[in-house]
């Protein structure tokens, strides 16, 4: 129920911007794939099977007063209402990822686990408005689903399995609706304030320290409120007492709430810290100098035209002048001093793909993105003309990125 988009990677979907380097390979699971709605992948992550035997166990409970003839048979029904209940949170992450494909806004994968679901949006949106239109569709669309399934009570008779499946359907899609319209991160009504805080001061990372906050405060709310509420909800005297099964069900419910909710805070704030020193990686700036050999020039004299250039870096060419291949560092430190001579650069260079050629202009995500896409050890760095500019090293880009993280905040 709580979205991430990024995430992914640099996740909103997800916590994971701490340990995101800028070759680390796309994730392909997360659980069992359901289908590709939109050709984004759904996974249900193991996780799942844990609440859906707990919701019908509870569900199970709760039918046997409403409709005791039902005997065993409830469970079967409390199972169909588990899963009816997450195929609504499904609709619900539909909607953020509609929207965000609608914004050209990539969406890495849906996972719905232990406590909702996640919709891994690889971007953030461009402005304010689209971040809170993104945020919004999904609660929006669990408030129409409570509306029909209030609408569907009118079609069936009352005391019937029927009537208790929309009942309970409608409730679940109406708590999900309230609970992630909360104005706080990791929540949909978090990401909301954020867009509203972003509008109003220009600056998202304004928005997202708010919002992160007022998350984090909702945590502790959460973390007090729900035992407290259920204590004085109207119960028994035998039912109020703080040592019996209610009373620990809630607080561990609530416990289990407030720090999802807490983490989830605190991860939107380290990414919005990352998206914003992104910018600092930049091509041109982390490019080693590089100098063009032949095929046939032995290391060492290559390494001597290099050392003379002020270079760290020998990029194979043609009789032309065309780049044909990168001569990789690790390679070269292989060779021992009193072989280099004898050793061509040609048998320590890896050929280049289209992937591998990157342009100097490239900064930020972008330069991640083509990272990603095609992992390497090195990249032939290109001006927009198709002239050689140097050579960049997968290793100076993973070391900036990871001292862009350990700044503190300004």
């Amino acid at each position: 129920m709580a979205d991430t988009d990024n995430g992914g990677r640099p996740q909103p979907g997800s916590g994971e911007a701490a340990k995101s380097g800028p070759n680390r390979p796309r994730e392909s699971g997360g659980g069992i794939l359901m289908g590709r709605p939109f050709g984004v992948p759904v996974y249900v992550a193991p996780s799942w099977f844990v609440v859906a035997a707990l919701i019908t166990w509870v569900f199970g409970g709760q039918l046997d007063r409403v409709l005791p003839e039902l005997g065993g048979i409830r469970y079967l029904v409390s199972l169909f209402f588990a899963v009816a209940f997450y195929a609504s949170v499904l609709v619900h992450e539909l909607a953020h990822t509609v929207a965000a494909l609608r914004f050209g806004l990539p969406v890495r994968r849906i996972q719905l686990q232990f406590f909702g679901g996640v919709s891994e949006i690889e971007k953030e949106s461009e402005t304010p408005g689209r971040e809170f239109v993104l945020a919004f569709v999904g609660p929006l669309l669990s408030l129409v689903l409570a509306g029909l399934f209030y609408l569907g009570l009118y079609a069936v008779e009352p005391g019937t399995v029927p009537a208790v499946l929309l009942a309970g359907l409608m409730i679940s899609n109406l708590i999900v609706a309230v609970f992630n319209l909360l104005p706080g991160l990791p929540l949909d009504g978090g990401r909301m304030l954020r867009a509203v805080i972003w509008k109003v001061s220009g600056r998202p990372m304004t928005g997202t320290v708010a919002a992160a906050w007022t998350g984090r405060a909702l945590a502790v709310a959460v973390l007090i409120g729900i035992p407290l509420l259920s204590y004085a909800g109207g119960f028994t005297d035998e039912q109020r007492d703080f040592g019996g099964l209610d009373s620990v069900t809630d607080a561990l419910l609530a416990a289990i709430l407030a720090a999802i909710i807490w983490t989830g805070a605190g991860n939107s704030l380290r990414m919005a810290r990352l998206r914003e020193r992104l910018p600092e990686l930049s091509a041109r700036a982390l490019t080693r100098r590089a100098v063009p050999v032949t095929a046939d020039t032995p290391l060492s004299e290559g390494l001597r035209r290099a050392n003379e250039a002020g270079a760290r870096a020998l990029v194979v060419v043609d009789g032309q002048g065309d780049p044909l291949a990168i001569v990789r560092e690790a390679a070269i430190a292989g060779v021992p001093g009193h072989r280099r001579p004898w050793v061509a650069v040609s048998a320590l260079a890896q050929d280049l793909t289209e992937g591998m050629r990157v342009s100097a202009e490239l900064a930020g995500e972008g330069l991640l993105e083509q990272l990603r896409t095609t992992p390497a050890t090195e990249y032939l760095v290109v001006e927009e003309s198709g002239e050689i500019y140097g050579v960049l090293s997968a290793a100076d880009v993973e070391r900036a990125f990871v001292a862009a993280m350990a700044k503190p905040a300004g």
